[in-house]
């Protein structure tokens, strides 16, 4: 697969916890909804620009260390991320953010939500390290997916409710495991 394409699809699968989150946060509804957009597609956005790039820069002093089973390495680390995220769908643990307050109106709990929903980001971000290739266009793709995704989100959940959550977050999970195998096969031929 293309540099671009695969960049781009991880970008997107990673954007889906905070998506899933934005739902919900738009889902409380309360009140001021283009403020919350704001602050949670700034907030989910810029952490997910910067993850990768430290994943990456993590990745690059350990490549050295693995450079044998890099591939291995890089697949396992999307499969545990992707399949984590198919888990947590199904156990619903994003749609118990829902049942709580605004979590961003306070500096502190959206600093918090969005470094929880961007960990994977570093995983990634290592991979990319890792299969040597570039990681700019995957944090700069990931901190724009989403920005845009975190705002439409929190519009989106204001009128339709938390039900999305667990299935956008099952799909990025899915396709996460898709760009292991990707690699894997890649590294294998």
């Amino acid at each position: 697969m293309p540099y671009f394409v695969d960049s781009f699809l991880s970008a997107a699968s990673l954007a889906m916890d905070a998506l899933a989150v934005s739902l919900c946060v738009g889902a409380r509804g309360h009140g001021g909804m283009r403020r919350t957009a704001l602050r949670m597609s700034a907030a989910c956005g810029a952490f997910q620009f910067l993850m990768p790039l430290g994943g990456w820069l993590l990745g690059v002093y350990a490549l050295g260390l693995i450079s044998s089973v890099d591939h291995w390495v890089a697949f396992g680390l999307l499969a545990f991320v992707g399949g984590d995220m198919i888990r947590s769908s199904f156990r619903g643990e994003k749609g118990e953010q829902c049942q709580s307050q605004d979590p961003s109106a306070k500096l502190s709990s959206l600093l918090l939500l969005a470094l929880a929903t961007s960990i994977d980001a570093l995983a990634v971000g290592a991979s990319f390290a890792l299969a040597g290739r570039g990681v700019f266009f995957l944090a700069l793709s990931a901190g724009l997916v989403t920005a845009a995704l975190c705002c439409a989100g929190v519009m989106f959940g204001s009128r339709a409710g938390p039900k999305l959550g667990s299935r956008a977050e099952m799909l990025g999970g899915v396709v996460l495991i898709a760009i292991g195998l990707n690699i894997l096969r890649a590294h294998m031929l």
